[in-house]
């Protein structure tokens, strides 16, 4: 037997004794749910398994298949995905969900080709979707994969690693080597302290035998983070808070939040108060980080009397507030800003 062959045998042979029981996965040699897997994968971007797994069974539970989730509204959509990040995802997700139902008969496409054609499918999604869901020969490399190919062959370099892990991909089974492959990288092959005396591939590893593993995957130098500033105002009528829906195009497009002023390289201080009111200044921020940059949010408050007519909102109940499906770092404020005036 091949290295290759060896390699994918040896994985397939642990995958099916200790694979993770995930709601979204076919048992070994089975396949699993299109629209579930398709789902589990998008949501799984940038998100722990941890995180996911709930989440992941309260979605199915309202949207359980393609026709439904084409045929939601897009607001309930994006307030379901509150606190998992990276909204467009939930965005594309709808217009695949209705692309696939308008001019693919309800039914995902079953190549790479034709899944990168929907929206938010890129090369890694539309691969594990072909070779999970439909069991085609697909190369499927997430964060996970990298770090075990990487170590395997000693490879630096996304290509590199690509290449090497083309090498390595049977054709039988592509779905469940690929899902061995993750496993393997987030239960075994982790990125500090490796259970290498656990990991089937041991004996073929080549960063095992230099004592170099968790020199591998090389990692570009991070870039720091632009620092940007910001205020979100907290403006309250007997009980409830004034919340608005931000710009459909943008960052959090579409979502329901409370009212801001720019994210910009200065504090921008009461710039673009919802109304004018008696603002006052908390004396806490909020902290949180996006992708491209670093932000600083400062917190104003104010109460607004039976006149106060905003520009545009609605009023949302202050107890109730968790379930307005605020993104994160609106509901790390609303905590915040509960915290300080109950305080």
């Amino acid at each position: 037997m091949d290295a290759k062959h060896s390699i994918a045998a040896d994985l397939l042979r642990w995958y099916d004794a200790h694979r993770r029981d995930l709601p979204w996965r076919a048992r070994p040699g089975q396949r699993a749910d299109p629209y579930r897997v398709w789902l589990s994968e998008v949501m799984l971007q940038q998100t722990t398994v941890a995180t996911v797994g709930p989440r992941f069974t309260s979605w199915v539970a309202r949207w359980p298949d393609i026709a439904s989730l084409a045929a939601a509204d897009e607001a309930e959509v994006m307030a379901a995905w509150a606190g998992l990040g990276y909204y467009a995802r939930a965005r594309n997700l709808v217009k695949a969900a209705r692309a696939v139902a308008d001019e693919h008969g309800g039914r995902l496409p079953d190549t790479e080709a034709a899944l990168r054609t929907l929206p938010g499918l890129g090369d890694y999604t539309a691969a594990a979707v072909a070779a999970i869901a439909f069991g085609r020969r697909a190369v499927v490399v997430d964060a996970n994969v990298e770090r075990v190919v990487a170590r395997l062959f000693i490879a630096a370099g996304k290509p590199a690693v690509r290449a090497a892990a083309e090498t390595i991909t049977p054709d039988e089974r592509a779905g469940d080597f690929a899902q061995a492959m993750m496993d393997l990288g987030a239960t075994v092959c982790t990125p500090r302290n490796p259970r290498c005396m656990l990991c089937p591939l041991t004996a073929g590893c080549a960063a095992r035998r230099e004592g170099v593993q968790e020199s591998y995957p090389v990692k570009p130098a991070k870039k720091a983070r632009p620092q940007r500033y910001g205020t979100i105002f907290w403006l309250e009528r007997g009980g409830e808070v004034l919340l608005v829906r931000r710009p459909a195009r943008g960052l959090l497009g579409g979502m329901r939040a409370l009212p801001t002023g720019p994210w910009a390289e200065d504090r921008p201080g009461l710039e673009d108060a919802p109304v004018a009111a008696g603002w006052r200044m908390l004396n806490i921020a909020v902290s949180h980080v996006f992708t491209h940059f670093a932000l600083e949010l400062a917190l104003a408050v104010a109460d607004a009397d039976a006149h106060t007519r905003p520009a545009s909102g609605e009023y949302w109940p202050v107890a109730r507030i968790d379930s307005a499906g605020l993104p994160t770092v609106f509901a790390k404020a609303a905590r915040a800003i509960r915290g300080e005036l109950c305080g």
